[in-house]
């Protein structure tokens, strides 16, 4: 049985006066009943954070739990046409859809009972749950989706349950909407000792790939996502088969199919007609064949058209992996463009830089060194467990986030990178 880390299990990766400054900041807290609640156990970034979050929260003295909504697929069809729509998408609001989506929150809100100390509320799916109690705590929305362009008709229909939050944190200040509630801003980051990060051995990388009978004779191409047409899997093959009349490779894209996503199914269906010899599309939920793909790669793509954040793209990045990302969300703040990676915008740029990696090894290597260090140095989980706990250290006995500037590292933006970090400011409802 694998063993559950502590705090001081970090020491290795993040020093010890992190540590020691973490385990300072808990120490008040460890009389505080934490909750969180998402959409699914399984399947995408949101979970695996909350698998290592709770974990390590509660090994500091913090009780911290977590829960899941409950709901039929009709519920969960609307809420990820309301994901869609928060990214940009069409979609037809219709009083069936808000009737599906407040009926199946009011029954789990009768089933939950929550008096917590916090409580933690992530993404859509359960936003309204806030109003079906009378609140003794602070309640948060943690918004992990690309809000870069959200739709307005959507917006407007959740902004009011959103209002009645005592704060509101995203991934990026590019995200920052025009709400009354304050806003933070802190980045996702990895955990290093969850399966699909842990170190593993050569021979542990080749029982991985042999299992699913995944070829090494060539150089490996991989992505790693939900199949979701956000992450433009089929945007990634036509880059793959541009770039193999040029360079020989293989194509491995991995995936599932998450509870809380009914399109990932169709998605995966869709994109089964182009399996071949060379092109391996699995639907597995395997974290150990992640980690190995991610470590063997020649080439990680994240080749996303909208991306909250992109765990994907830390977790090869901590591999030593030359990775390939979409230019937008999340994915700029993690990779610097022909720095510690690939930033591009369209299939064609996508083909070239892996045919420019695949002929240099070298420059593969390079990127991927400064790929991990990017990773050590910003996208640790150390740096995420401790923006929750100034977080919940920062709220007045009235729920209020106290009104001067507290320090939330956020990641470097895209145009910060090089400056001194920045300090979120929140200012009292």
């Amino acid at each position: 049985m694998n063993a559950i880390h502590g705090i001081r299990a970090y020491e290795r990766y993040a020093g010890k006066e992190t540590v020691r400054r973490i385990e300072a900041k808990a120490r008040p807290l460890q009389d505080m009943h934490i909750l969180h609640m998402n959409s699914t156990y399984y399947g995408g970034g949101v979970s695996q954070l909350l698998a290592s979050l709770t974990l390590l929260m509660n090994s500091l003295g913090i009780q911290t739990g977590w829960r899941v909504v409950h709901g039929p697929p009709d519920f969960f069809s609307v809420t990820k046409k309301f994901h869609n729509a928060l990214q940009g998408a069409k979609i037809n609001l219709t009083g069936r859809k808000k009737e599906i989506y407040e009926q199946v929150v009011h029954e789990n809100a009768i089933r939950n009972h929550l008096n917590h100390d916090v409580i933690f509320v992530h993404d859509p799916q359960p936003l309204p749950l806030i109003t079906h109690y009378r609140k003794k705590s602070p309640w948060v929305w943690r918004c992990h989706i690309d809000l870069t362009a959200p739709n307005p008709e959507v917006w407007n229909y959740l902004a009011p349950f959103i209002e009645r939050y005592d704060a509101v944190v995203l991934s990026c200040r590019e995200y920052r909407q025009n709400l009354a509630t304050p806003q933070v801003f802190f980045t996702p980051a990895i955990d290093p000792f969850s399966i699909v990060n842990r170190e593993l051995s050569e021979s542990a990388v080749d029982e991985r790939l042999a299992h699913y009978n995944i070829p090494s004779d060539l150089p490996l191409v991989v992505q790693v996502s939900r199949f979701d047409r956000w992450k433009d899997p089929e945007g990634v093959i036509r880059a793959f088969e541009k770039a193999r009349k040029k360079e020989e490779c293989t194509l491995v894209l991995v995936g599932n199919v998450a509870t809380d996503d009914p399109e990932g199914a169709e998605v995966y269906r869709s994109l089964l007609s182009h399996r071949g010899e060379r092109v391996i599309i699995l639907s597995v939920q395997d974290g150990a064949l992640v980690n190995a793909l991610q470590r063997r790669a020649a080439v990680v793509l994240q080749k996303s058209i909208r991306e909250g954040f992109g765990m994907t793209v830390s977790e090869a990045m901590w591999k030593g992996a030359a990775v390939i990302g979409g230019n937008v969300g999340g994915i700029r703040y993690q990779i610097q463009d022909g720095v510690n990676g690939f930033l591009v915008s369209s299939v064609d740029e996508a083909a070239e830089r892996i045919v420019q990696l695949l002929r240099d090894p070298d420059l593969g290597q390079r990127l991927g060194r400064a790929a991990h260090e990017t990773v050590r140095e910003r996208f640790l989980f150390t740096r995420t467990i401790e923006q929750y706990l100034d977080l919940i250290s920062s709220f007045e006995p009235e729920f209020r986030l106290r009104g001067e500037s507290w320090n939330l590292p956020a990641g470097e933006s895209p145009e910060e990178r090089g400056r001194a970090p920045a300090v979120a400011a929140i200012s009292p409802r």
